[in-house]
C-alpha cells in the first residue's frame, strides 16, 4: 500500500502542555481523508507538522516518503495548501492573481481555476477584497486545484461559509479528485459536510486518538442504546464497552462498539437496573458528538 501521508507515534507539546502522544495513522494515495476533532485538540497543529512549518517533539511525519521536517522542493511542490480563513491579496482582481501564482507553479492549468469562476458569475476584473467571504473562498479552492497538487491539505475550510458556498465548495472538490485521482487531507468544524465524502479518519481528543478507521466503519459499528433507569444518579464510568454515557435524570443513553446483547450484558454485570433499551440510529455528526462528549 502507497500511503501519502504517514504519521508513526507522532508526539508534540506547546510549552509544557500535551498536544498529543503517540499518534499513528496512514493516508492511502487517492483517497479523502479527514481529520476530525474539536476545537484545540491539534488538527491545525497536525496540519503544520504535515507542511514542515513545526517540529514535532517526538516522532515523524512522512509525505511521498519524505520526512516532514526536510521535505525536498519536488515534493513540497506536489502539494496544495488552504489554512483557516482563506488569506488572499485582496487589492488583485480575479485574473491578477490567477497569473501571479502561476509563476509559481511549473504543473499550472489555468482551466479549473476559470471553471470554477464562471460558476460564481464574477468578472475577471472584479477584486478579491470586494468579494464575500464565501466567493473568496472558491478563489482560494480554485488557485489550489490550478496547482494541481497531488495532495490537498484543506485546514477547516468551511470557515465562515454559508451552507450554499459550503456545499459548493464540497461538490467541486469531490469531483475534481475522484476524477483526477488526487489525494485530499482535510479539516472541518462542521461534521456533517464530510458525511458520504471523506473514505477515513482519524478522529482526535484532548492528548489521545479516539479512532483510526475507514468512516464507513465507524459509522456502521458505533452505536447509541438509550435506556430508563428505576432512580437518577447513575454511574457508569467510561471503558472499553462504553465509550461514552449521558444522563438526564431517568434517562441513559451510551456509545459503544459494543452489540446490543454485548451491552445489555455488561449493564446486568454492573447491576443497572435498566428498562426499554433501545439502539437508535445516528449520523456522522451524531457518532462523533457521541465519541468526543458534548463537552
Amino acid at each position: 500500500m502507497e500511503y501519502a501521508v504517514e504519521c508513526k507515534n507522532l508526539t508534540h507539546y506547546y510549552g509544557k502542555r500535551l498536544v498529543f502522544e503517540n499518534m499513528n495513522f496512514a493516508v492511502r494515495r487517492g483517497s479523502i481523508f479527514g481529520l476530525l476533532g474539536k476545537n484545540g485538540t491539534g488538527k491545525t497543529t497536525t496540519i503544520n507538522i504535515l507542511n514542515g512549518f513545526l517540529t514535532p517533539a517526538g516522532g515523524q511525519c512522512l509525505v511521498f516518503g519524505e520526512d516532514s521536517r526536510s521535505l525536498s522542493p519536488a515534493t513540497k511542490a506536489r502539494m496544495g495548501f488552504l489554512i483557516e480563513g482563506h488569506v488572499q491579496y485582496g487589492f488583485m482582481t480575479i485574473k491578477q492573481i490567477e497569473r501571479f501564482y502561476a509563476a509559481f507553479f511549473p504543473r499550472w492549468n489555468r482551466e479549473p481555476y476559470y471553471e470554477l469562476m464562471s460558476k460564481l458569475q464574477v468578472t475577471e476584473s472584479q477584486k478579491i477584497a470586494t468579494m464575500s467571504c464565501g466567493q473568496r473562498s472558491q478563489v482560494a479552492l480554485g488557485l489550489i486545484l490550478a496547482q494541481d497538487p497531488d495532495l490537498m491539505v484543506l485546514d477547516d475550510y468551511s470557515m465562515g461559509l454559508d451552507a450554499g458556498y459550503r456545499r459548493l465548495f464540497i461538490d467541486y472538490l469531490t469531483e475534481y479528485a475522484r476524477a483526477e485521482g488526487k489525494t485530499i487531507f482535510i479539516t472541518s468544524h462542521i461534521i456533517q459536510d464530510l458525511e458520504g465524502l471523506i473514505d477515513d479518519c482519524v478522529i482526535i481528543d484532548y492528548k489521545s486518538v479516539l479512532v483510526t478507521m475507514p468512516i464507513s466503519q465507524f459509522q456502521k459499528e458505533f452505536r447509541r442504546y438509550a435506556f430508563s433507569v428505576a432512580t437518577p444518579g447513575l454511574k457508569l464510568e467510561k471503558d472499553d464497552v462504553i465509550r461514552n454515557v449521558e444522563l438526564i435524570k431517568n434517562h441513559a443513553t451510551v456509545y459503544s462498539f459494543k452489540s446490543q446483547q454485548e451491552v445489555e450484558h455488561y449493564l446486568t454485570g454492573k447491576g443497572v437496573a435498566y428498562q426499554h433499551l433501545q439502539e437508535s440510529p445516528m449520523s456522522l455528526e451524531d457518532a462523533f458528538i457521541g465519541i468526543t462528549g458534548k463537552y
